[in-house]
Formats: C-alpha cells, sequence, structure tokens
C-alpha cells in the first residue's frame, strides 16, 4: 500500500530483488537437487514427463519447517532458462529422501513453445497492461535495473510501487506455451494490483491476477436485531504465551477469541505479544530492548486510517505514549470516526495476534510471513503489512494484497452499511412496527428518535392540490415544531419537504408514498444537502393509516432508530479472514509465487474462512451450532446467517454442500461460494480432530484436536502444488499428517473429505475449470497398504506403544521390538506407489529384523498384521 518507507530502508539492487521475487536459482545448486533431479528422472514417467521437460529446472523457493522436520523445495520449471510461469512443483525432502511429491510440471514442453526471443519489448508490455486496464498516462518512465531478462521500470505515474519485468513462458487454453512480459502494476487508486503475462510477440494481455483479494462481504437480506453494548471488563490477560521482554504495552480490545461487539465484552489485554514469534514486542524492528515507535505501528503491521480513501501514508496512528497504553474508550451507538482510535487499537492488535499465533504453526520468516526485521531468521524482511482502517474508498468490504515475499501487503477494512429498524408506534390503535425507506441526505438514524407526530398543512398555492405535501408555504409551523413531521410524497422534490419541515421546527419527517407498494430511498434533489434532520418514507397504506389516525383525533407517539455504520476493524472475523489470504497466498507455491491460488477452483475464500473460525472458536461452542461470518458488520444476531450460502456445521441439515456443488455457478459463487465448500470440509474436519483429541483454549502451545489441526492446514499448505483443487488441497493434507503423525489420523482425513464428495475417485478436472468437477464418496478400500491400520484394533486391545521401529531411516537393518508377544505375523513392505516389495511371516515374540539395504532409497509404508496387531509405519530408506 504504502512504499515510501521501504524504499528508504533498502538499497535498489535489493530492492530489484524482492520485488522480482526471491531470485530463481539452478536446482543444481541446491542443496538436494541432485537428490531431486535423480528422483525426478526414475519417475518421470509417471508424470509423462520427458527427460528435455527436466532439463531446465529452477529452485523458486527453499526453506525447512521445524515440525516436520521438512526441506521444501519449490521447482519451476523453465525452458532454455526462461521460467514457466506456476509449473511449480511442490518436494519435500526429510532425511535425504523424497518424501512427498505435488507435480505441478508440464509435459513435452519444447513441442509447446512459440519462440524464446521477444518481438516487443519491456516497456511496450508496460504500456499494453496501462491500455487495457485505463490506468492513465505513462510519464518518466526509467528503467531502474535491468539484468537477464529481468527489468525494473520506474512507477511510470501509473503505479504506486515500481515495475518490475521479466520474461517468462505462459500457459494459453490450447496448451501452447507463449513466451510472455510478466509483470505487476500496484494501480494509484489502490483498488487493483494487476499481475499480468502480456505475450511478448503480440503485446496482447495473456492472463491477469489481481493480487488484492477483494471480499465484497456486504450483503443485502439482513435481519433486524437489537444490539446491546458491553461495558469494560476488568483488565484481563487472555492465551498470552510468557513474554521474555514485556514492554508494559496495554490494549483495549475485543481480545481473542471475542469475535466482536456483538460476541463479548471490550477488554484491556496486558502484554500480549507472544515470546517466539515477536520477542521484542509489538512496537519493535531494530531487534534491541525499548520500542521505536509508540503508535500502532511496529515489526508486524503498521494501522493506521484512511478515512479520505486517498490510500497515502498519512493517516491517524493511535498513540499509547511511553507507557505503551492504547486504553481508548469504544461505544459504537455512534459515528465511526468518534471512536477511531479504538478500532484501529483492535485492527493493530488482531494483526498481531494473527501474526503470533499462526507463527507457532509454521508461517514463520523461512516461509515467508510478514515482519519488517527477520531477526536473523531467514527469509526476506521489509514485508510488514499495511492494514487501513475505516477506509473512505468503499463500503461493506474488505481486501488483502499480497506480492511476492519482500513486498510489503496490505489490508484495508471499510464500513459497512447501517441497518436501520422500523418506524415503531408506541401504543394506541397503530401500535406496532412499519417498514421505512430512509433518504440519502440529512442526518442519520443513529440513537433513536422519539417524537408525536404533527400533521404539516400548507397553503396549497401552487399547482399542487394535496395541502399537506409540503410543496407550499407551511402554515401550521407551530404545530410540528419539536415533533416528528409527516407529510405525503406529492410533486416536489423530497429535499424541499424536509428542509421546509426543519425550518418549522420539525426533528425529522416522515413522507407517506403516493403509490402502492414498499416505500422507496429518497434522493436530495436541489436543496436536499441542506437538510440536517433524518427522513424516511412509509408505505402509502401504512402512512395514510397514521394521517387518518390523527385526523381522527388520536396523538401518535412514533420512534425512529436506525444504526451506526458498522466497523469492519471491529470483526475479528474479517480481519482474521483477510489475514488469511496472506498466510495462503504465502504458502501455497512457496512465498515467491503469490499466484498459485489464481485457478478457478483454488480454495483461498475457504481457508480464510477457516482461519477466522478458529481464532474465534471457544470451548463452549458445539458441532451442531451453525457459524456465520462476519455477522457483526452484517447488523446480524450472532447466531445469524452471515454472508455464505449456508452457515458452517458439520450438520448436514444446516449445510448441504458437498463438492459436486462447486460446479452450481448459478447458486454458487467464485471464489467466495466455491471457498465456503472447502472451508465446510475443513470445519467438519475441526470437528472430528475436536473430538478424537480434545478442545484447548490455548491456542499458542495447547494440545488439543483444534492445535493439531491448526499444525495440519499450515504444513497442508506447504505440501500441495501450485494452482491446487479440492483433490490437490486434500492430498497436501494427508501428507502433512504423514509428516507430522506418520499417518495416525489418515482414516479420520479420508472419511470426512468423501462424507462431502471428496472421495478416492473424485475428480478435480483441470485447474482451471470450475465446471468439471466429480464427486465421490468412496474411502480408500481396507487393501490400501497406507490404510490397513483403518480397521486396526481398538485402542483398548492395542497400543502403539507395545512396538517400536528402529532406525528409522535406515540404510541396511530394520529392527521391529515387541513388549509383548504377538504370535505369527505377516509382515509386508509397499513402496509409496502401492507395490509390495517385500512379504514375509515371522514370530513377533521379542525382536525381529528385516534386511532392507538391496531396495532403492525412498519412502516405503511396513504393515505388520496379526490377530492383535495391525499397523502401518512410514519407513526411510536412504
Amino acid at each position: 500500500m504504502k512504499k515510501n518507507y521501504i524504499l528508504q530502508l533498502f538499497v535498489l539492487a535489493f530492492l530489484f530483488a524482492f520485488q522480482m521475487g526471491t531470485s530463481q536459482s539452478s536446482l543444481a545448486n541446491n542443496e538436494f537437487g541432485s537428490t531431486i533431479q535423480n528422483w525426478l528422472n526414475q519417475h518421470k514417467d509417471k508424470y509423462q514427463l520427458s527427460e528435455n521437460d527436466l532439463s531446465s529446472l529452477l529452485v523458486s523457493d527453499a526453506y525447512y519447517s521445524k515440525k516436520t522436520k521438512i526441506n521444501h523445495v519449490y521447482v519451476n520449471q523453465a525452458y532454455q532458462g526462461i521460467k514457466i510461469h506456476n509449473a511449480i512443483s511442490t518436494v519435500a525432502v526429510r532425511n535425504s529422501v523424497i518424501f512427498h511429491y505435488g507435480n505441478g510440471l508440464l509435459s513435452d514442453i519444447a513441442s509447446k513453445v512459440n519462440t524464446t526471443t521477444p518481438l516487443i519489448d519491456a516497456q511496450t508490455a508496460i504500456n499494453s497492461v496501462v491500455t487495457t486496464y485505463n490506468l492513465g498516462a505513462v510519464s518518466n518512465l526509467q528503467v531502474l535495473e535491468s539484468s537477464e531478462g529481468k527489468h525494473l521500470f520506474s512507477n511510470g505515474g501509473v503505479s504506486k510501487r515500481d515495475i518490475p519485468v521479466q520474461l517468462v513462458y505462459q500457459t494459453t487454453r490450447d496448451g501452447s506455451l507463449r513466451l510472455a512480459w510478466d509483470l505487476s502494476i500496484y494501480t494509484l487508486n489502490g483498488k487493483n494490483w494487476y499481475s499480468v503475462r502480456v505475450d511478448a510477440v503480440s503485446g496482447t494481455p495473456l492472463e491477469t491476477n489481481d493480487w488484492i483479494v477483494t471480499c465484497n462481504f456486504g450483503d443485502n437480506n439482513h435481519s433486524n436485531h437489537t444490539h446491546t453494548s458491553h461495558s469494560q471488563d476488568d483488565t484481563v490477560d487472555l492465551f498470552k504465551s510468557t513474554n521474555a521482554m514485556p514492554d508494559g504495552s496495554s490494549y483495549n480490545v475485543f481480545p481473542i477469541p471475542v469475535e466482536s461487539p456483538s460476541h463479548g465484552p471490550i477488554q484491556l489485554v496486558l502484554d500480549p505479544s507472544n515470546v517466539v514469534a515477536s520477542p521484542f514486542g509489538w512496537h519493535d524492528i531494530d531487534g534491541a530492548a525499548g520500542p521505536e515507535y509508540t503508535i500502532t505501528r511496529g515489526n508486524n503491521v503498521w494501522a493506521q486510517d484512511d478515512i479520505d480513501g486517498n490510500d497515502d501514508d498519512m493517516g491517524i496512528s493511535p498513540d499509547g505514549g511511553a507507557s505503551l497504553t492504547f486504553n481508548f474508550p469504544f461505544d459504537d451507538n455512534q459515528e465511526a470516526v468518534n471512536y477511531l482510535n479504538a478500532s484501529l487499537t483492535n485492527l493493530f492488535y488482531m494483526n498481531n495476534i494473527m501474526h503470533d499465533v499462526w507463527y507457532q504453526y509454521g508461517f514463520d520468516e523461512a516461509s515467508g510471513n510478514f515482519q519488517e526485521n527477520n531477526y536473523g531468521n531467514g527469509g526476506v524482511g521489509g514485508d510488514f503489512v499495511f492494514a487501513d482502517g475505516q477506509d473512505g474508498s468503499g463500503i461493506n468490504n474488505a481486501t488483502f494484497g499480497t506480492p511476492a515475499e519482500g513486498g510489503n501487503p496490505g489490508m484495508t477494512m471499510f464500513l459497512w452499511s447501517a441497518r436501520v429498524n422500523p418506524l415503531v408506534v408506541n401504543g394506541g390503535t397503530l401500535d406496532g412496527s412499519y417498514p421505512i425507506a430512509t433518504a440519502s441526505f440529512g442526518g442519520t438514524l443513529g440513537s433513536p428518535i422519539t417524537g408525536t407526530l404533527g400533521l404539516v398543512v400548507d397553503d396549497n398555492a401552487s399547482a399542487s392540490t394535496d395541502a399537506n405535501d409540503a410543496c407550499d408555504a407551511i402554515t401550521n409551523g407551530g404545530n410540528i415544531s419539536g415533533k416528528i413531521a409527516i407529510l405525503r410524497r406529492g410533486s416536489c422534490e423530497f429535499g424541499v419537504k424536509v428542509v421546509a419541515a426543519e425550518n418549522q421546527g420539525a426533528i425529522a419527517v416522515v413522507v407517506v408514498n403516493n403509490i402502492a407498494g414498499v416505500p422507496t430511498p429518497m434522493g436530495p434533489g436541489a436543496v436536499g444537502d441542506t437538510a440536517t434532520i433524518p427522513s424516511v418514507m412509509v408505505s402509502q397504506a401504512d402512512g395514510e393509516a397514521l394521517i387518518s389516525a390523527i385526523n381522527n383525533g388520536e396523538t401518535i407517539s412514533v420512534t425512529l432508530s436506525g444504526g451506526y455504520q458498522r466497523d469492519g476493524s471491529l470483526d475479528n472475523s474479517i480481519v482474521a479472514h483477510e489475514y488469511g489470504h496472506g498466510i495462503s497466498s504465502r504458502l501455497a507455491g512457496g512465498p515467491s509465487s503469490p499466484n498459485c491460488l489464481g485457478n478457478a477452483e483454488q480454495m483461498g475464500e475457504g481457508w480464510s474462512d477457516w482461519f477466522a473460525l478458529m481464532l474465534t472458536m471457544k470451548a463452549s461452542d458445539l458441532p451442531e451450532t451453525g457459524r456465520g461470518i462476519a455477522t457483526y458488520s452484517n447488523s446480524q444476531p450472532i447466531d445469524g446467517q452471515g454472508i455464505r450460502p449456508f452457515r458452517y456445521s458439520p450438520d448436514t441439515a444446516i449445510n448441504p454442500l458437498t463438492y459436486a456443488d462447486t460446479n452450481d455457478a448459478t447458486n454458487i459463487s467464485q471464489p467466495h461460494g466455491i471457498g465456503s465448500i472447502w472451508a465446510t470440509m475443513l470445519w467438519d474436519l475441526t470437528w472430528k480432530y475436536i473430538e478424537k483429541y480434545g478442545f484447548d483454549p490455548d491456542v499458542y502451545n495447547g494440545t488439543g484436536g483444534n492445535n493439531k489441526i491448526m499444525q495440519l492446514v499450515i504444513d497442508g499448505l506447504k505440501l500441495q502444488n501450485c494452482n491446487a483443487g479440492f483433490v490437490g488441497g486434500r492430498s497436501g493434507l494427508l501428507a502433512a499428517d504423514m509428516a507430522l503423525t506418520n499417518g495416525e489420523d489418515q482414516c479420520m482425513i479420508w472419511e470426512v473429505f468423501a462424507a462431502r464428495g471428496l472421495g478416492l475417485n473424485a475428480s478435480q478436472g483441470t485447474a482451471q475449470s470450475r465446471t468439471d468437477q466429480v464427486e465421490d464418496f468412496n474411502e480408500p478400500p481396507a487393501s490400501n497398504p497406507t490404510l490397513q491400520n483403518c480397521t486396526s484394533l481398538s485402542v483398548d486391545e492395542f497400543k502403539a506403544s507395545n512396538y517400536s521401529i528402529y532406525p528409522n531411516p535406515t540404510n541396511d537393518i530394520l529392527n521391529i521390538k515387541v513388549k509383548k508377544s504377538f504370535g505369527e505375523v505377516k509382515i509386508t513392505l509397499s513402496d509409496i506407489n502401492g507395490r509390495v516389495v517385500l512379504k514375509t511371516t515371522k514370530t513377533l515374540n521379542d525382536n525381529a529384523t528385516l534386511n532392507i539395504g538391496k531396495l532403492q532409497s525412498g519412502l516405503y509404508i511396513l504393515t505388520i498384521k496379526g490377530e492383535a496387531i495391525n499397523t502401518n509405519d512410514k519407513i526411510l530408506k536412504k
């Protein structure tokens, strides 16, 4: 979002490197390059690859994950040194052998490329994008850096950032590979961050991704409800792990798992930073004791307002002073700008919470998280989050833009339309509520306005034949002064009526429609902008009934109430959702490849909903209770529908979605509706994990089922292939379970996905189509060598602690040691394709050995089956 600060910190050469993404190097230069190259050569037929397809491989990213002990290497296919855009394979190396492989390489590439020589230059490609998207006129475009097909241009007056351009090959719908210029432009209005491949021969844009994910949470169908504001509770310290360097900071916020002001009270939290993720607190950037900032700015995020919507770096950031005390008052029964400091404090808090919590599960510096200073822990720094609150450029929305590692992501939070309550008649013959429509001018309905209705009478001097429409001079001003004026729609502008009534002392206006049907919104006309009182319309039938009662001598008291605009920065589910886009974009395909979630079936919205659900989950929650997303911002009750087709629940009576529904373009939107189906599956799996392992409210260091699946999802994202669909996402999770538990929960994972149609034979079709998915409800058969323990004996009958296998990994001899006699057992060893490579029968009373020295290095599944034992173990052969 804002770049000046980054430019001040980094020299141009380094800036060029990270704007282009982490420099790609030859696979041969990687520590595990020969291991990966040999494995690919051995398995090339399985993936229909030739030696030529594997002859020019680059490493786009490589890092180590502590929890799984996996070295992640992201291999980018190239042709004659020019990379193929998004042709990225995910390779997991563990103990120097290939643990998991997610293929993203293309076959027969030599026959598909059109040329190796561009006919247009990089500057022409930039001009093409500017013209295509009407970005203005390019001015003073200069080359700042150039090297081996990569160029860095100045912003040219059309981009908020300098413009990186690089030669790549782009896959087209017919399967060909077109030489293209890959470039990104961050539009001056901050609404789009276009990543475009421009044909290097014709100059035509071939593919565009927008790094700014626009969530469009708003929905017009909302139920009315009464919102009770919570008072400030005592100071609390929730979910805080010990901070080795406490800075005394405190924040008046809605602390997790409180989702919003609807869900719980605002509270003062003390020293909430986590020692592992933010060892110097939230206001540090130099890695030394003491904060560099006393405002809502630090190593992980800079939160400020953008009320004017111009996306600069001149917004307000609350200042906590030397004591870092961000204890600002909050009451949402007023205009949002009046509690701006409290809002931005919560935005700052929640961004840091997302940083610190997910750091525990592996979204760290090496894997591409968002930090200014990486404190020597790997990765590329300089990419803290710019978070704008109460942004004035839109409404009912939230966005997150994620460039490649080293570039600052941007979060934009908006206000939300107020949901206006009906007109309420307080007693009498017409006691009750009546629908209304509001005016787009004059005062807003925030705090309730109660008053007596006063019928307007004018002198009827014009062509109007209605003396109650205020189209002429009002003659009974004394009857409406201090009251809520009621008048008919008539033939003059709405603004004329309202201003006339206000000039006679009316405190509000009720306009009676002059045609049948529902009331309609009202515009200001020529003079309405001078009105300061609120006005509403009621239907013709309701309004005429009110006028008739007044004419019959009744005194009618009414209450008009609405609601002030809601602030998305106070809705932790939205902040978590948006930050979640950054997590999934950096982890899928590696931190240098932010376009790996651009395919039609991608599940980014689903992960983001799930991230939000996990951090607002409570011990008292029940699986059958549905969860809506963004209920606060949408002025819904806490058990409201939210903004997805169905609330999230494992109960199919509440949420019936299955994999086949991804094909439904009429009722299921892309990407939000498709994402909600993925989140539904993840939510089902979450409750299965909790059912098995329990719930732990400690989201940092807990050991419950919720903690286990949080770890599973982060590692699954790292392991899935670039441009994955649901099947690829499922495969990543299954691989993560093998890495984390040796496959202990494989059967449970299969059971959950199969129940929603993502079973063994489900097909995701092509990555770029959302209408070719095929669902299947079958689980893998028990004969599958990796899943034979799905039918194993119960925990009471057999305990895994009764046997051990060592050394693992091994070069040749594998020892099986047991603590009790299991009698005669059948032992098989299968490769990762299910082929049995060793089969024997042994009496397992004490120790047994297997010699696997003649087998090739790699991953194998050891199965031991007898009357009292049925196990599977993953074996790594060096």
